[in-house]
């Protein structure tokens, strides 16, 4: 049995890499962009409009000009007009080309407008170039406005929009099986029998992934050694990533680890010294394929997905490790075996220190799904020790 951080080290030395292709910016939300994202024109292309007014001459204003006649209109989305006099100005919209020859905005609330003259209000104040954004301010042809590397949000889908890709490329998402496990599993729709209970570990580890933009594929392995052995074996050569549910304790009819030893399975470790989620079996097939076969019971199964896939999978797809998150226990809590334990909380945070605090909720062992519902993280608390009191800070793995 191994130590969590031990368990974490191995599986961070086997990130994969699964190449890169091209995904239409509709459906980029989420991946991880490989090519840099420049500018194919100033940002603003030209001089822009930023406030609907009239554009006049500064140097007109300076000499002691307050009325203006209005020799047309700068609407967003023409051509550039010029304006023929400096002693005139043109009423300009916002996100219009500021007009040739004109060089500042006035805005429509600091005028009054009669029979075609703008007239400005006494005593008014305005400084040279005000409300028009200078052509290439933000960025320049060319320039690096997202580097490779980044998660894309709808931010970045914005700006790639802006300079018109309409596709980009990005790392390639893993191949993910998700596999149950056991005889005593029924579908979602079916009544179960009163020795069953629905498949529910499936579902929550497809939720997590779908948030990466993988669409994982659900399958079921009947408790059969033959069966389970033709089954893995199928699968390996299908998929990047196998994430089992059960059969990986010491059941008499748990035949996952003989199963994957059979195939030739490399494995890297089986237990892990924290509760829950001991029976945690990690390994690789010979072509690569990486394996993980959770716990079946449905807290150890989603925590273990979580602490321990979600990072491969993020330094998989070429990101930088998450940065910690710590919370402040609420309340002194207690657990009497030595092993690293993860705990269920739910948060909130202090409105007078803006600290992140984290309430327990212990919940009635690693088979209380429905706790799951109660809670909105897991405080990880080190083995060592046996009471973790009120006020004392520890990572933090948010699930909501």
């Amino acid at each position: 049995m191994i130590s969590v951080q031990e368990a974490s080290n191995i599986i961070q030395s086997r990130i994969k890499d699964f190449g890169t292709e091209m995904v239409p910016l509709q459906q980029a939300v989420g991946r991880i962009l490989v090519e840099d994202i420049r500018a194919d024109r100033d940002f603003p292309p030209f001089t822009r409009i930023t406030m609907d007014g009239i554009a006049i001459q500064y140097e007109a204003f300076a000499n002691g000009q307050y009325s203006f006649p209005i020799q047309g209109i700068q609407a967003a989305g023409a051509p550039q007009k010029t304006l023929q006099t400096p002693q005139a100005c043109l009423e300009a919209m916002t996100g219009g080309v500021l007009p040739n020859n004109a060089d500042t905005i006035i805005r429509y609330e600091d005028v009054r407008i009669e029979d075609g003259v703008a007239h400005l209000v006494e005593g008014l104040k305005i400084r040279k170039g005000q409300n028009a954004h200078p052509q290439g301010f933000d960025r320049k042809t060319g320039d690096v406005i997202i580097k490779a590397g980044r998660q894309l949000s709808p931010a970045e889908v914005g700006v790639a929009a802006t300079v018109g890709m309409a596709h980009l490329k990005v790392k390639r998402l893993p191949t993910v099986a998700i596999i149950s496990t056991g005889d005593e599993l029924v579908g979602i729709e079916d009544t179960p029998a009163p020795h069953q209970i629905r498949s529910s570990n499936v579902f929550a580890i497809q939720s997590v992934l779908a948030k990466w933009g993988i669409t994982a594929d659900p399958h079921h392995i009947v408790d059969d050694l033959v069966h389970t052995q033709k089954r893995l074996g199928d699968l390996l050569e299908k998929y990047d990533a196998l994430l089992l549910s059960g059969g990986v304790s010491k059941g008499k009819f748990d035949y996952v680890p003989a199963a994957l030893e059979a195939l030739n399975v490399k494995k890297y470790f089986h237990r892990i010294s924290q509760r829950p989620g001991k029976p945690f079996w990690f390994g690789e097939a010979p072509d690569g394929t990486m394996v993980f076969a959770l716990p079946g019971n449905p807290v150890s199964s989603f925590m273990c997905n979580l602490r321990y896939f979600q990072p491969w999978l993020r330094e998989s797809l070429g990101l930088a490790p998450s940065q910690a998150i710590y919370a402040q226990l609420t309340a002194d809590f207690t657990f009497k075996p030595d092993l690293t334990y993860f705990l269920q909380v739910k948060t909130h945070y202090d409105p007078s220190t803006g600290k992140l605090m984290a309430t327990p909720v212990p919940g009635k062992g690693s088979g209380d799904l429905a706790n799951l519902a109660d809670a909105d993280a897991f405080l990880e608390l080190p083995s060592g020790r046996d009471l973790f009191k009120e006020g004392e800070v520890y990572s933090l793995i948010f699930y909501r």
